[in-house]
């Protein structure tokens, strides 16, 4: 996901896996408390929840796939697909899927561990000489597994590319996008600490692209679409500004509680390997499924993704390995997952040891609403009481 903090919303939103530090009052005890009066497990409690972000919270439409331990998927709809012509919410439609992009790169680069060609604990330098400098900026000192991690200590690039209405037709390279990041100070020593950092997956993205001599979207398609067997997720190509298939529209404001207006196409080079794919809510089940049972990653590397540090200023008790968070839910046990944030969409969810999962959609930022913290809090909650059915 790049949104950052709310308070900072206007030029971050696009893939952070939270938008809500300010989330921390909300989330008692690592996980939001599961109401009383509302039964787990129920498909039809499942769907009231669901229209409850639309109607209570202001979401323009919301869309999920929840999977219960005997394997059967509920797929739910609320609200409308466009908000001028009022049709309805296509059924596991297509979202840009924001930060889940980070999983699906990190899973490459992980491959590439595996394989003897990328090392983790090599700096980036040794990839990308010459190319990691700054003020404070070394690549000599940052290493593979601190870019995959956010401990690398480098400015978000998302932070210089200001109003998204204003650069919704702008098409970006990576080396541009890398240059807005570079000529920020370092926010802090590699490894000091933790902090979410979205130019960490450009510079896995070019990674890629120096280690194999492909482009990193082929490399996604080829290692972890197809082999999980996603049907209806991909990679846009260069210029391509729309979605392919049937999908609501996405919604965006410039500021909490302004009108929202429609940003469902726009160029989305700026967001890259850091969050670039489109994808909907069963593909995203699936992909976290097969990643978790092991099927995309040999067991060290999915081991070493799964090694987790504190994550502070996302929410209370995540955890974050390498493009992947941890989360505790209210019944016990972690979801696994990651989430995404990029204007006009916001997807949450994960997986379960067990097998259960749930990913669930929204067609606008929490921070574009009036209610920014409590609509971000009702999208996790959605999440939690779900999963513990």
């Amino acid at each position: 996901m790049i949104a950052q903090h709310i308070g900072r919303f206007r030029g971050n939103a696009l893939l952070r896996a939270t938008t809500v530090a300010v989330l921390t009052g909300v989330l008692a005890g690592g996980a939001l408390p599961a109401q009383a009066d509302a039964p787990h497990g129920d498909p039809s409690t499942d769907r009231h929840r669901l229209a409850e972000l639309v109607s209570g919270d202001g979401f323009p439409a919301a869309l999920a796939a929840v999977r219960g331990r005997q394997g059967r998927t509920s797929d739910l709809t609320a609200g409308v697909g466009d908000l001028r012509r009022r049709t309805e919410v296509p059924v596991d439609g297509m979202v840009r899927a924001g930060s889940n992009t980070k999983t699906f790169t990190a899973v490459v680069v992980l491959q590439l561990v595996g394989e003897g060609r990328v090392r983790l604990d090599a700096p980036i330098e040794d990839y990308l000489p010459g190319v990691v400098r700054g003020d404070g900026i070394d690549g000599r000192g940052v290493t593979v597994r601190q870019l995959l991690q956010h401990t690398s200590g480098l400015p978000d690039y998302v932070s210089g590319l200001g109003d998204f209405f204003a650069i919704r037709d702008t098409h970006y390279e990576p080396r541009e996008l890398l240059g807005l990041a570079l000529g920020q100070k370092a926010r802090f020593a590699p490894g000091a600490r933790w902090e979410y950092s979205n130019t960490n997956y450009l510079l896995a993205g070019l990674l890629v692209e120096e280690v194999t001599g492909r482009p990193v979207a082929e490399q996604i398609t080829r290692r972890v679409i197809d082999r999980a067997g996603l049907r209806r997720t991909y990679f846009p190509a260069p210029g391509e500004r729309g979605i392919r298939g049937a999908h609501p529209g996405g919604y965006h404001a410039a500021t909490s509680g302004a009108p929202l207006r429609d940003l469902t196409d726009f160029d989305p080079s700026w967001a890259g390997a850091a969050g670039q794919l489109i994808s909907t809510p069963r593909d995203l089940n699936r992909f976290f499924t097969a990643l978790m049972d092991g099927k995309l990653l040999g067991a060290r590397q999915l081991r070493q993704m799964r090694t987790t540090v504190p994550a502070p200023g996302t929410w209370p008790g995540a955890r974050y390995g390498l493009g992947l968070f941890s989360t505790p839910l209210s019944c016990g046990g972690l979801v696994w997952g990651h989430g995404g944030d990029i204007p006009g969409y916001e997807t949450r969810g994960g997986v379960t040891g067990d097998g259960r999962a749930v990913t669930v959609a929204v067609t606008s930022l929490p921070a574009a609403l009036p209610a920014p913290e409590a609509a971000a809090a009702h999208v996790l909650d959605f999440v939690d009481r779900a999963l513990c059915g």
